[in-house]
């Protein structure tokens, strides 16, 4: 007991003095304008670095106080039950590269989290886990265009090792201050480490993948009306336009089943028995929005399809139209032709009457035919 509480003194005292140290050189650093590495406001990034936020908890409870990387490394290395969680937001390969050396993190995960063009996976690298995701967020708009964005998407990089967690964020979609400020009042859930706050990110990320289909759904109905409208159907550019972005919508969803099938698998020791069953919910949620975005594909392969063989029917009645028009107009040429041969010896060519004649003949072959390519609806 005494040996533990020399340590805490000791531990209190090393902190205090290297606050003591790092308190001028900071103060001097604001005087000259220069950047001294700490947060303007909860929440916001550093300036001049990619670290949005860097905390200490213990037994669930954060720590009061701000830390570097590298310091809430050291403190929490040196209590029990404690992690660090740091939040990075886009970080250069050299801001990522310094958190490497702090963290001993793995060369290809750094590289793979500083590029970000990564599909959803879960690797292992010593014993730190390296958990992929793709973001998802609705873009809003007033009207569904050929040109239109409705998906964005970005990518979430999750490091979880014994004793910290680092969320490493590309992109706006899933931004992560309400799920730390959530975590934080879930003292019991945090208490349960590391593998709490991947459990929390992720579930956030799913829970927007939920959000994105059921929006996506309402402009769906739309496309779906305006296909088969009378009036102005749906372009066929516009249904296209739908569908790539469903795609890139699949992209990130459907690839995350794999990674969470590992993490559920009672075969997955490193990850608490009570998370994995929280992750089992997310699991359930994922699996509902890949049969979503699997059947909003399909849906949109059938109107492509009638919307296709609707203008293939429009395209048929528009050349019968032209078809009887024409039908009609050659009565006219045929007889105008006929007379226009200059011969002597004409039906009726002498006839005081034959002209007014030939034309009414003209006209009720006419009417005739109209009615005729009227009766069989080619007009």
């Amino acid at each position: 007991m005494s040996e533990h509480m020399n340590r805490s003194r000791t531990t209190g005292v090393n902190r205090s003095l290297s606050r003591a140290w790092t308190a001028p050189v900071r103060a001097m650093n604001r005087f000259l304008g220069a950047d001294d590495g700490r947060p303007d406001e909860p929440g916001r990034p550093y300036h001049g670095t990619a670290v949005v936020d860097c905390g200490v908890y213990v037994d669930g409870k954060r720590e009061p106080g701000d830390f570097t990387p590298d310091e809430a490394l050291r403190e929490a290395c040196s209590r029990e039950n404690a992690f660090v969680w740091l939040g990075l937001h886009e970080p250069t390969a050299g801001e990522m590269a310094a958190i490497a050396r702090t963290y001993d993190l793995h060369e290809l995960a750094v590289e793979d989290a500083v590029k970000a063009e990564q599909r959803p996976k879960l690797e292992q690298f010593n014993s730190v886990h390296f958990l992929v995701l793709r973001t998802a967020r609705y873009v809003p708009h007033g009207e569904l265009t050929e040109t239109s964005q409705v998906v964005e998407t970005g990518q979430m990089m999750i490091f979880v090792g014994e004793r910290f967690v680092i969320t490493v964020r590309h992109g706006d979609a899933s931004r992560l201050a309400p799920v730390r400020a959530d975590m934080e009042a879930r003292g019991e859930l945090l208490a349960q480490g590391p593998w709490a706050v991947a459990y929390a990110v992720t579930d956030r990320v799913v829970d927007a993948y939920v959000e994105v289909a059921d929006q996506v759904e309402t402009d769906l109905d739309i496309i779906e009306e305006g296909a088969f409208s009378r009036d102005s159907g749906s372009p066929v550019q516009q249904i296209y336009q739908m569908k790539r972005e469903i795609v890139e919508f699949r992209r990130a969803v459907v690839p995350l089943q794999r990674p969470l099938a590992t993490i559920t698998s009672p075969q997955s020791r490193q990850v608490p028995k009570e998370i994995r069953r929280y992750f089992r919910d997310v699991q359930d949620h994922l699996t509902r929005t890949v049969e979503q975005v699997a059947s909003y594909d399909d849906l949109l392969n059938s109107i492509l399809q009638a919307r296709l063989a609707q203008v293939t029917v429009d395209q048929n009645n528009d050349m019968r139209k032209i078809a009887a028009w024409a039908g009609i107009a050659t009565v006219w040429t045929a007889i105008a032709g006929v007379y226009g041969m200059n011969f002597d010896h004409m039906p009726e060519l002498a006839w005081q009457y034959s002209y007014p004649a030939l034309i009414t003949l003209m006209l009720g072959i006419s009417v005739l035919l109209y009615r005729a390519f009227r009766r069989n609806g080619w007009l």
